[in-house]
Order: C-alpha cells, then structure tokens, then sequence
C-alpha cells in the first residue's frame, strides 16, 4: 500500500485507532471532573481512584458473581456511584464554604487509601478480563477490533449526552442555577443538598463506566487510576475547568495528538499534551473553552 508522508497505513492509522480509544477515556474522565468541578467546585482527587474500582467492580462481578460484562456495565458503575454519594455527604460536604485547596487535599488523601487498600488485597500486578467482543473487520489499510470501535462509540454517545442534559434540558438548568444561587433554588422547592449529592454521584458514576469500559481493554490494577489522573487534570485545564464541551472536544482531540505523535516524533508522546497545556495557559489562562471569572 502507499506509504503517508513515510508512514506504513497501517501504522499510522493503527496509532490514530489508539488515539481514539485513549481520547475516549480522557473524554470520560475529564467530563466526570468538569461535571463535579463546574457544579460543585470540587477538585476531586479520587476521580482516577473511582475509574478503577469501576474497573476491579466489573471484575469482581465476573470473577465472585458470575456476572457478564454487560451487566457490570450497569451495576459497577451505580455501585462506584452510590460510594462517591457517600463520601460526599460524609466528607465533602463539610468543605464547601472553605477554599479549594481543602478539597483536593481531601479527596488526595482519599485517592491514596483507596489505592493501596485494592493494591494491598490485590498487589500491583494487572488482572486479566476478557474481550466481551472478540474479532473485528478489515478494512483494508487497517484491522478494526470489535471491542475497541464499541468503546469509541460508547464514549461518543454517553459524552453527548451528558453535555445536552446539562446544557439543553430542565434539570440542567436546575444544575447550574444550584451552583450559582441554591438559596433561590431552594426557595421553589428544590432539595439543593440532594442535587448536589447526585451530581457528584454522577460524575463518579462517568469515571466508574470509564473504567468497566477499560477493562476489557487494558489489565485491570490498582494503579491504572493513578497513572491517568495527571493526564486527565491536563486535560481538563486545557479545555477550561468545568467546561463540559471542552472536556469532550479536548479529550477525544488530545488522544488523537497522542497517538499520531508516537508514529512521527514517539520521544515526545509522553509529554506533549503537557506542552499543549503549557502553550494553551500561556495564550489564554481560562483554556480554549473556559471563562476567566
């Protein structure tokens, strides 16, 4: 086949599949976090521990219950979510009248404990899980796995609508006006502590899906969580913090960088959406989807 600007097709369009697929779980996460972020005002440190135990939840239920792939693909998530509600309303809650910092530390600390309680039962090696849908298509200039367009697709379709509950519905308008004036929210009737509780059960409920979504696709660790978080904070930045639609845009756009970065300069894979972040900061402090306040 002709080779791309010296690339093997295959090569460069196997890369730009990875990129889609490692986008789709920035998107993910990063959407979790600007979810809690912009409702809450939460920096919330034990996002990528969540995205795990979603990831060990979906194996705990296949391994302990029985229980097939897609149907952690409903109850891991709920259940990673219905914990996060906990700790909100335990832990967090406490914090909201006192500054951000307090916040992240808490939720670092929490992130930590959570980590090494599943690497002291579980140790530091990954555990397999297996590809609910094996096999693929060719396409000619490249192999299309089963499972990883499936990913692509799931995340595309849980990201979009996310962003149009928030953005275009009601109970979105209620989100928002909660975060900026519970006290009028409030006075129509609207159980404000309630909202919050939910919307930050279902920012943890977006990272727990990323991580079943990961299983399959990755082995399953302890540190899985914490070996994405910093990317995903970048992420995160770089779209503006608590911006929904730069979550998503700069998630999935990200990923695809990466992944073409590792076929024309793969030296600098590791850290050039630290680059990105850097630039974008120096240009426009907010990020390229943010508001400064």
């Amino acid at each position: 086949m002709i080779e791309l600007l010296g690339i093997p097709p295959q090569a460069l369009f196997g890369q730009l599949l990875l990129g889609l697929i490692n986008g789709s779980f920035y998107a993910m996460l990063s959407l979790g976090l600007a979810v809690i972020f912009g409702l809450l005002n939460v920096i919330n440190f034990t996002h990528g521990a969540q995205y795990m135990m979603g990831a060990f939840g979906a194996w705990m239920l296949l391994n302990y219950l029985g229980v097939p792939f897609w149907g952690a693909l409903v109850v891991a998530p709920v259940m990673v979510a219905l914990i996060g509600m906990v700790m909100e309303r335990t832990l967090l809650r406490r914090l909201y009248h006192l500054d951000h910092l307090y916040g992240m530390l808490l939720t670092f600390g929490l992130a930590l404990i959570i980590e090494g309680l599943f690497r002291r039962q579980y140790g530091s090696s990954g555990l397999p899980y297996n590809n609910p849908l094996p096999g693929g298509t060719n396409l000619g200039f490249m192999f299309l796995p089963n499972y990883r367009a499936f990913v692509v697709v799931a995340s595309l379709v849980v990201c979009l609508a996310t962003w149009f509950i928030i953005e275009r519905t009601k109970l979105g308008s209620y989100l928002r006006a909660a975060t900026e004036r519970p006290d009028l929210v409030q006075a129509f009737g609207i159980d404000v502590p309630r909202m919050i509780t939910l919307t930050y059960g279902f920012g943890v409920g977006l990272a727990a899906l990323a991580g079943v979504l990961a299983a399959p696709a990755y082995q399953v660790s302890p540190t899985m969580g914490s070996n994405l978080i910093i990317v995903v904070f970048a992420v995160v930045v770089i779209g503006g913090m608590g911006s929904i639609l730069g979550a998503i845009l700069t998630g999935f756009g990200l990923g695809v960088i990466e992944g073409l970065t590792k076929v024309f300069y793969p030296e600098a894979s590791s850290t050039v959406i630290f680059v990105i972040m850097a630039l974008v900061l120096m240009v426009k402090p907010a990020g390229l989807f943010g508001t400064a306040k």
